[in-house]
Order: structure tokens, then C-alpha cells, then sequence
């Protein structure tokens, strides 16, 4: 089990901005702030940290409860200034109920939520 990832960025204050918009729907806020450095958010622990630092392309994918939320995220992240990369639906080439979105951050990072419940 991950405690915790770590993204770089190239600008923390944008990417911040971008992550407390794109991740509400999931109940994340900035819970650590180290100003140009480093940036912790999380529901209820810092458990996903965005760090100023060389750009290595990434894929990260966050859990939702349900199918809403997914497309409440993708909705706050395209707003926000992500790009999309794949809009709210099934992926059954996953599995039957793989509902996912994808859209790009500013650093060319891949951010997907998923939701593997049924309805």
C-alpha cells in the first residue's frame, strides 16, 4: 500500500492552484504548504505532494466513490486549465466498470480518476 507520491512540477504555485481545483471533488486541500518548494494535499493527510524539480513525465491516478466524482473532476480540472486526455467514461478494455477521466496538468503530467463500482 502507497502512503504517500510526489509529482514535480515546474511551477508550485500554478500546480497548486490547479491541484486544489482539479482534486475537490475528492475531498483534497493543501494541508502542508512550503511555499516555492513543496505543496502536501490530501482528505484528511498530506498523501499526494506536488515539489518544484525536473519534469519527468507521470501518471497518476486517484480512487472515487463513485461515478460523479470522476466527472466532477474532470469538469474542475479542465476549467482549471488541464487538458483533456480522455473524458468521463468506461474503459472495458480495463474491466467492465472501469469508469475513468484523464486529463493533462500543466507539466504534461497524465492525472486520471477512476471509479471501479458498478453505477
Amino acid at each position: 500500500m502507497l502512503d504517500h507520491i510526489g509529482l514535480a512540477v515546474s511551477d508550485v504555485a500554478k500546480s497548486k492552484s490547479f491541484f486544489q481545483a482539479a482534486l475537490a471533488p475528492l475531498g483534497y486541500k493543501v494541508l502542508m504548504d512550503f511555499g516555492q518548494e513543496a505543496v502536501g494535499l490530501g482528505a484528511d493527510r498530506p498523501d499526494f505532494w506536488i515539489a518544484k524539480g525536473p519534469i519527468a513525465k507521470s501518471h497518476v491516478a486517484f480512487a472515487a466513490p463513485n461515478r460523479a466524482v470522476v466527472k466532477a473532476f474532470y469538469d474542475a480540472a479542465i476549467a482549471a486549465g488541464g487538458k483533456d486526455n480522455g473524458a468521463p467514461g468506461l474503459r472495458t478494455q480495463y474491466h467492465p466498470t472501469y469508469y475513468g477521466a484523464f486529463v493533462y496538468d500543466r507539466d504534461g503530467n497524465n492525472i486520471e480518476v477512476v471509479c471501479h463500482q458498478p453505477e
